[in-house]
C-alpha cells in the first residue's frame, strides 16, 4: 500500500512529457516495424499527435501500418516520402546499419524541420558523430530515440534524485533477467544486447547521474541465440569520481525459460544514496501485457516507504516522450535533451563496452 503522501509524491514526481502547443505537426514516418507500428504511433495517436505519412522497404507492410493508425499516406520508398513538402518531421525507424544513409537523404530535405531517430544512432559512435555533423550542418534539430528516460519509475526516479532527495548517490544498479526478442536484422551485426538493449541502461545511468569516468563490461554469448554474437549475456560496471559506483546486469539467457522451464523474467532498479535509497519495477518484461513500473522510495527525512504509483507503461505509452520532446524543441527553439549531441556520450559509454570486453580491462572515457 501507498503511504498517506502518495498523492502529494504523484504530483511531485511529475514523469509526464511537456507536449507541443501544436498537436497537428505533420510527421512523416520512414519504417513500418514492430517499434512504429505497436510503440511509436500507438502513442501518438494517444496524445492527439498527427502521423500523415509512413513509407517501408515492404509497400504493403506500410499500407497494413496506415490502415490501422489511420494514416492517410503511405510511399513505396522513402525518398518519396522525404520529397511531400507538406512533412514537417520525420520519424527514422530503421536497423542502425541503415541508418547514415537513410539520414543523408533526410537531411537534404529543405521542408523538414525536425528528425526523431530511433537508437542506435548507427552502429558507433563515428557514425552517430556523422549524422549529428550532418544534421547540424543542415540546421534540422536531431532527438534520438533513448524512450527509456520517458518509462515513469526511471524518469520519477531522475527527479528524486535531482531534487536531492537522496543525497550523494552511493551506488546504483539495474538488473535485467528477460528474454529480449531479436530482430531478423542483428544476425549480419554479430551483436545483440550491448548496442540494443544494454544501451538503454547505459543511458538511464548517464541520466541520472551523468558521465562516467570509466567502464569495466563482460560478456558471454547467449546460448539461445543460434546465430554468432559476441555479447549476449552482459554485465558492466561504471565508475564515477565522486566515488559512486554503478552495475548493470543484462541477463538475457535468465535460465532455460523457453525451454521447458518455469520463467523468472524481471527488471529491478535500486539506487542507495547518503541520505535515501529508492528502489523499482520496469514492466517491460510482461509486454504486451500491461504492468506499469514502480517506484518506492524512503528518506532520513520521511524515513516511512513511500510508493506512488501510474498505469502508464513503458511500451508504448514511454515512446510519445522523445518525439514530444522534439516538438517541444522546435516550438521553443532549444536543443532537446535527447539530442544527437547528448547521444554520443552515450554512443562512447556503449563503445568502450565493447572494447572493455574485447581487451578484458576497464576503458577510460
Amino acid at each position: 500500500m501507498a503511504d498517506q503522501n502518495e498523492s502529494t509524491d504523484s504530483l511531485v514526481l511529475n514523469f509526464r512529457p511537456e507536449l507541443p502547443r501544436r498537436r497537428d505537426w505533420r510527421i512523416g514516418c520512414i519504417g513500418a516495424g514492430f517499434i512504429m507500428a505497436d510503440c511509436h504511433l500507438v502513442a501518438y495517436r494517444g496524445a492527439g499527435l498527427n502521423p500523415i505519412a509512413v513509407a517501408s522497404r515492404t509497400p504493403s507492410r506500410a499500407a497494413e501500418v496506415a490502415a490501422r493508425h489511420q494514416i492517410p499516406a503511405t510511399y513505396p520508398t522513402y525518398q518519396e516520402l522525404l520529397a511531400d513538402p507538406s512533412i514537417e518531421v520525420v520519424d527514422v525507424a530503421v536497423p542502425p546499419d541503415c541508418l547514415l544513409d537513410v539520414m543523408r537523404d533526410v537531411v537534404q530535405a529543405p521542408h523538414l524541420k525536425g528528425i526523431l531517430a530511433q537508437k542506435p544512432l548507427g552502429v558507433n559512435v563515428a557514425e552517430a558523430s556523422e549524422i549529428v555533423r550532418l544534421c547540424d550542418e543542415a540546421g534540422k534539430t536531431l532527438c534520438v530515440n533513448q524512450n527509456m528516460r520517458y518509462d515513469q519509475a526511471v524518469r520519477s526516479a531522475g527527479q528524486l534524485i535531482r531534487q536531492g532527495r537522496l543525497g550523494e548517490p552511493v551506488l546504483a544498479t539495474i538488473d535485467m533477467r528477460a528474454i529480449p526478442h531479436w530482430m531478423p536484422w542483428q544476425q549480419r551485426q554479430g551483436w545483440v544486447t550491448c548496442r540494443i538493449m544494454s544501451i538503454h541502461h547505459l543511458d538511464t545511468m548517464r541520466y541520472w547521474f551523468g558521465n562516467p569516468r570509466r567502464v569495466f563490461a563482460s560478456f558471454r554469448t547467449d546460448p539461445r541465440t543460434k546465430f554468432e554474437h559476441q555479447d549476449g549475456i552482459g554485465l558492466y560496471i561504471l565508475e564515477y569520481d565522486s566515488g559512486l559506483r554503478c552495475q548493470i546486469c543484462d541477463d538475457v539467457w535468465t535460465g532455460p525459460a523457453r525451454e521447458g522451464a518455469a520463467a523468472d523474467l524481471r527488471i529491478n532498479f535500486r539506487i542507495e544514496g547518503l541520505d535515501g535509497l529508492a528502489k523499482g519495477t520496469i514492466g517491460w518484461p510482461d509486454y504486451p501485457k500491461r504492468t506499469p513500473s514502480t517506484l518506492d522510495y524512503t528518506t532520513t527525512q520521511a524515513p516511512c516507504w513511500h510508493q506512488p504509483r501510474w498505469d502508464d507503461v513503458w511500451f508504448p505509452d514511454a515512446f510519445l516522450g522523445p518525439m514530444a520532446e522534439l516538438l517541444c524543441s522546435i516550438e521553443q527553439q532549444k536543443s532537446p535533451s535527447l539530442s544527437g549531441h547528448d547521444n554520443l556520450a552515450t554512443m562512447e559509454v556503449v563503445d568502450a563496452c565493447y572494447r572493455s570486453a574485447n581487451e578484458h580491462r576497464a576503458i577510460e572515457l
